[in-house]
């Protein structure tokens, strides 16, 4: 047991030291990002993710990332991305309407830094969810339009929610398959968007308690997160058990502790 006052504040140090390591620099990832849409875009693995010990997992299976959606260049219409600085992390939402060739792509991407003053970024796993053409209710144009209305914007300081809310929140509503009684941190208006069908019409009265479950259902499993309070977000890749398991994503939005928007995309064809 520590006692002595420099004993104490050495451990400390060290204490701090390390969790400040496990922490990106946000303008750090954001070039991690750039360099991941544009190794999509071209089909052609950039920097960071061109080195051989990245993991790669595709709708919940590992396989080889060069063989994967990264290696088929997409025109991305739109795109949005959230950080996570603590765990030094990011979701990226991917749209692309290309009628020969449409997507709608949910990806986690995890890093450590590394370099002078934690200046540089290594890839460790690149986590993708892919939608395309014979999945849930797809329809990538749909989708964008519905993407377009919304607001995913910056929630001033003061009326943020903390990591640990916004992942109770996601865990409470993929609860609910297996839990009908859980508790949801329901909010109106709150707008779904479930692969292409929306539960928003515009209205205060809109909300995201339409069509959930009652009774007992397969639970939603292996879940990972990419939290991103800053913006109220939390990304959750997991198996959707009501679906067989289904590669599945689910991104939340909450403002002053309550729903404001849903996202999935669940893969349903045949992998």
């Amino acid at each position: 047991m520590l006692s002595h006052p420099l004993l104490l504040s050495i451990s400390l140090v060290c204490v701090f030291a390390s969790l400040t390591a496990a922490r990106c620099q946000w303008s750090v990832l954001q070039d991690a990002t750039d360099t991941y849409i544009y190794s999509q875009s071209t089909g052609k693995l950039e920097g960071i993710f061109t080195n051989s010990s990245v993991k790669y997992l595709e709708n919940n299976r590992e396989t080889d990332i060069n063989k994967g959606v990264l290696s088929k260049p997409l025109v991305v219409d739109h795109t949005r991305t959230t950080f996570d600085q603590d765990a030094c992390a990011t979701y990226t939402e991917l749209i692309v309407t290309d009628a020969n060739d449409p997507h709608v792509i949910g990806t986690q991407i995890r890093y450590e830094s590394s370099g002078e003053n934690l200046s540089g970024i290594n890839a460790l796993s690149v986590d993708s969810v892919v939608t395309t053409t014979g999945d849930w209710l797809f329809n990538a144009s749909q989708t964008l339009a519905h993407v377009l209305k919304e607001d995913w914007g910056t929630i001033d300081l003061s009326k943020r929610d903390t990591r640990e809310a916004l992942k109770a929140a996601a865990d409470s509503y993929l609860d609910l398959w297996g839990n009908s009684s859980s508790a949801v941190p329901w909010g109106t208006p709150c707008d779904r968007l479930e692969g292409s069908a929306y539960t928003g019409t515009g209205l205060t009265k809109d909300s995201c308690n339409v069509g959930i479950p009652s009774g007992q259902q397969p639970p939603n499993t292996d879940r990972r997160y990419v939290i991103d309070d800053t913006v109220g977000s939390v990304s959750v890749l997991c198996k959707f058990g009501s679906m067989r398991d289904a590669p599945d994503s689910h991104e939340f939005r909450l403002e002053g502790g309550k729903l404001r928007y849903v996202h999935t995309m669940t893969v349903m064809r045949s992998l």
